[in-house]
């Protein structure tokens, strides 16, 4: 079976930069944030040449506005659920560690420890940190939760002042 390709993009202003998603008929496959002038990360934007595909892209469309619709509301303070349908794309060992992060509660956070447990593989703390840094669906897929093991802020895609202010949002204060 062919794995579905991005059919869709769609960037969104938000309080916390410019968000590029992109979708495919089974739901978001990518949220990156646009890097802008003096930022020190470099985005993973996805180029899209949706016209080569016969598929139709009406349902990737509504997966981007239901996503647009809940990052607002949650960088706004009113969600702490996502509900938008996502597909991926990883090994099985990645969409393991990614499952594991998507059923961490708003406001709970977590090391790579317990994310190796979790899925039963607990030696693979450094493979869990490389599966968390591949993650292609940030804030939806809240690797943002995931702290070092002694509670302090550790290494974010997207620079430790995003992933602190997304923590203080969901009430999670760290030094």
């Amino acid at each position: 079976m062919k794995k579905p390709v991005p059919l869709a993009k769609l960037n969104v202003k938000t309080s916390a930069g410019i968000i590029s998603l992109c979708a495919n008929e089974s739901g978001i496959s990518h949220l990156n944030f646009v890097p802008q002038a003096g930022d020190d990360w470099q985005t993973r934007e996805l180029s899209l040449t949706a016209s080569r595909y016969s598929v139709s892209t009406s349902l990737a469309e509504v997966h981007l506005q239901q996503a647009k619709d809940e990052l607002l509301e949650y960088l706004a303070g009113k969600r702490q659920r996502f509900n938008v349908a996502l597909a991926p794309q990883g090994t099985e060992f990645q969409q393991q560690v990614w499952h594991a992060l998507s059923e961490l509660e708003y406001g709970d956070t977590c090391s790579y420890a317990d994310i190796a447990e979790k899925i039963g593989r607990p030696k693979a703390v450094r493979a869990v940190g490389t599966a968390n840094g591949a993650n292609p669906i940030a804030i939806i897929v809240p690797c943002h939760r995931v702290i070092g093991k002694n509670g302090t802020l550790t290494g974010y895609a997207y620079g430790l002042a995003l992933k602190q202010k997304l923590l203080q949002l969901e009430g999670i204060s760290l030094i």
